[in-house]
């Protein structure tokens, strides 16, 4: 799970670095890597990659787009570790979308946690010049869309392999990229390709050992680390870009954290905050 969450910070770095580079463009790259190293993992285990439930592998491949092609954006327009914070809120709108689609329900203390997370967001934008509103909202809808995405690859549990759900969110993903590049293409050049292409590896990489972990550890204790993504992005920018944050940013961002982590931890059901990926 460290290596995943590794891997999966690395990629936000690359993604930063080619801030000049179309958001849409970006998504292009990094599903076009990934579905072609999906489809060579299909073809060696010999597996069927159409899939049964395909309008809904569609939808899942949709929304997986839309959250991945929101994030880039808020990460290419704002300081990494908030855009990373905002993004982690998804394990909130999950378990709201739960509650009014799937009728599950939930402990009267989530709520306390759920608005603890959403106050630290209100810190983190009020105190930091660098983010406007609508970038903030457009993170915050980010995280909306990976939560219904989430919510799809729920609903596909145990009816499709889950590289198959996986390759449909990146075939989509690389259709409507591409569709993207006809409206807003800037040619990459020198270190461009080196972190295009890695975007889609380093996602590749963390999804692997992100199935690892989940494979062979109680869910609670993954779930956990998980969250040591945003002190990669703490790290990172700050080595990479030379931000610096207050402590009342640092301060909102414990807040989000605590109260999706608590969230969890007495949620009914264990389960899992998707990866930016899915």
């Amino acid at each position: 799970m460290l290596m995943a969450t590794f891997f999966f910070a690395l990629m936000n770095v690359c993604i930063k670095k080619i801030s000049h580079i179309p958001p849409m463009e970006a998504v292009f790259f990094r599903c076009l890597v990934s579905m072609l190293c999906c489809f060579a993992i299909i073809f060696y285990d010999k597996l069927d990659w159409r899939g049964s439930n395909r309008w809904r592998l569609i939808a899942r491949g949709l929304a997986g787009t839309t959250a991945v092609y929101t994030f880039f954006v808020t990460l290419q327009k704002m300081p990494l570790a908030p855009a990373v914070t905002i993004q982690y809120t998804s394990p909130i709108f999950t378990t709201l979308i739960a509650i009014l689609i799937l009728k599950e329900s939930i402990k009267p203390i989530q709520y306390l946690f759920f608005i603890m997370s959403f106050a630290g967001v209100v810190l983190i934008k009020g105190f930091d010049g660098r983010i406007s509103i609508g970038y903030l909202l457009l993170g915050l809808f980010s995280a909306f869309a990976s939560a219904i995405a989430y919510n799809l690859v729920r609903s596909l549990k145990e009816k499709e392999h889950p590289i198959v759900v996986v390759l449909h969110f990146q075939i989509v993903g690389t259709l409507i990229g591409l569709a993207g590049c006809f409206f807003d293409w800037r040619m990459p050049e020198g270190m461009d390709w080196f972190y295009l292409i890695a975007t889609g590896l380093l996602t590749q990489l963390g999804q692997t050992n992100l199935t690892k972990a989940l494979q062979t550890e109680r869910v609670a204790i993954t779930s956990g680390l998980n969250y040591l993504g945003i002190l990669y992005a703490l790290i990172f920018g700050v080595m990479f870009f030379g931000e610096s944050y207050t402590a009342t940013i640092i301060t909102g961002i414990v807040l989000v954290v605590a109260g999706v982590v608590l969230n969890i931890i007495f949620g009914k059901k264990e389960e899992t905050p998707p990866a930016l990926d899915e």
